[in-house]
């Protein structure tokens, strides 16, 4: 059985590699891609799998917008972190979903209904359509919940100047206090009004306001002055670079 997986996190990917073979699933890794463009690029230039795993948010963009610029003749399971009832349009023909943290007992689930289903491998376009009108988002919060002490207090949303990963913590940085927040960058950036706030790379979150200036970086990437660093680099991934600029100029 040959198979790709689009993922831009390579902790997700390996775990979904060590979780297929827990579940016995005898399998050929083609290729890991963690990019929109990157995926287009390999379909136009390489015969379909046989199965594909795709999560819904990319480096670069909504893997979704891979649809719109190559045909994909294999099933899709996709996998995301967004919340179930968000995404009752997966359940539709060939079209499946994991929701992260994946589970065992869901990914066997996913894979015997693969193994048994006869259905036409291509996503029709009418499902893509309820995918992406699946995906409209909620309305953005205003507070966020975060540990201070041996308690917690709330923030204003607001007041984030920017988030960053570290060891597995999420924190929140305002302009003078650093904050542990019970979330992933992933969660937390989801519930995030996104012309406010940007993620920037993999563990990184910005706030339009705080930043202060945009200077050029090797590699066709960026780097930005913020107020109140903490030490830290922010540094825009290549992908998201040209993507990010545009959000600026908004």
């Amino acid at each position: 059985m040959k198979i790709v997986i689009i993922e831009d996190e390579t902790r997700a990917a390996n775990q979904l590699q060590s979780m297929l073979k827990a579940c016995n699933f005898n399998y050929e890794l083609l290729d890991i891609m963690d990019t929109v463009e990157d995926a287009v690029l390999w379909f136009q230039e390489n015969t379909a799998p046989d199965l594909v795993f795709m999560d819904i948010q990319l480096a670069d963009g909504l893997s979704f917008e891979i649809f719109q610029k190559v045909a994909i003749d294999a099933p899709i399971i996709f996998t995301t972190a967004f919340d179930q009832y968000a995404i009752q349009a997966f359940k539709v023909n060939s079209v499946d979903y994991l929701l992260k943290p994946i589970q065992k007992e869901d990914l066997n689930n996913a894979l015997d209904k693969f193994t048994k289903s006869n259905k036409s491998a291509t996503v029709n376009p009418l499902v893509l359509k309820q995918l992406l009108d699946s995906m409209q988002a909620p309305p953005k919060r205003e507070g966020l919940l975060v540990k201070e002490g041996n308690g917690f207090v709330q923030i204003k949303i607001s007041e984030l100047l920017y988030c960053y990963s570290e060891d597995s913590i999420t924190f929140g940085v305002t302009s003078t206090k650093r904050f542990i927040i019970d979330e992933t960058i992933d969660q937390l950036f989801d519930s995030l009004d996104e012309t406010k706030f940007y993620k920037i790379n993999r563990g990184q979150i910005v706030a339009k306001t705080s930043i202060q200036k945009i200077d050029p970086y090797f590699n066709h990437r960026v780097k930005l002055s913020i107020a109140n660093p903490r030490d830290q680099e922010f540094i825009v991934s290549r992908p998201k670079t040209s993507d990010f600029k545009k959000w600026m100029n908004t």
